[in-house]
């Protein structure tokens, strides 16, 4: 069973909903876990907040936050999965937020720098990797994995019934 599906089949037999906010990826997430079927039971929807201006509006990254730790963080990523669960009224949300290139992004995240980040039962867990420079294609499609990772290993080492 691949992971995306086991990830879906934990939701599915727990009765818990799925959200996303994605940045990097622009949807990539959400078109990856809607091609499985039945995931309609769990996925709610998802929002690509790309821009800095969105992600305040929609999820509530404040311009004070990303000054601070840069719009590549653990910080913005986290937020963006808090806002995100809230916003979408879901049981879990993932999100995340990286630099595909083509340069240096402002704050200094390297081209393939990502935070992925799942809320959870008051609890969020976040992740930041490295992928390099893989190319724009590459590094979104790393970070999606990288989603589905986290959400697996949350699942897979807590109690999700708490």
């Amino acid at each position: 069973m691949d992971r995306m599906r086991e990830f879906l089949q934990y939701l599915i037999d727990n009765h818990l909903t799925l959200g996303s906010v994605e940045s990097v990826t622009g949807g990539r997430f959400a078109d990856e876990i809607c091609r499985y079927p039945g995931v309609s039971a769990v996925f709610k929807g998802g929002i690509v907040a790309y821009t800095p201006e969105t992600k305040a509006a929609l999820v509530g990254v404040t311009p004070e936050l990303i000054a601070k730790h840069g719009i590549v963080s653990e910080e913005v990523s986290r937020q963006m999965a808090i806002g995100g669960k809230a916003a979408l009224g879901v049981d879990v949300c993932l999100s995340c937020t990286g630099n595909a290139g083509p340069s240096v992004q402002d704050g200094g995240a390297a081209i393939g720098d990502a935070y992925m980040s799942c809320a959870y039962n008051g609890n969020v867990w976040t992740i930041g990797l490295r992928f390099g420079d893989k190319g724009r294609d590459g590094v979104r499609s790393a970070v999606v994995n990288g989603m589905i990772e986290l959400g697996c290993s949350v699942f897979e080492t807590h109690d999700i019934s708490a």
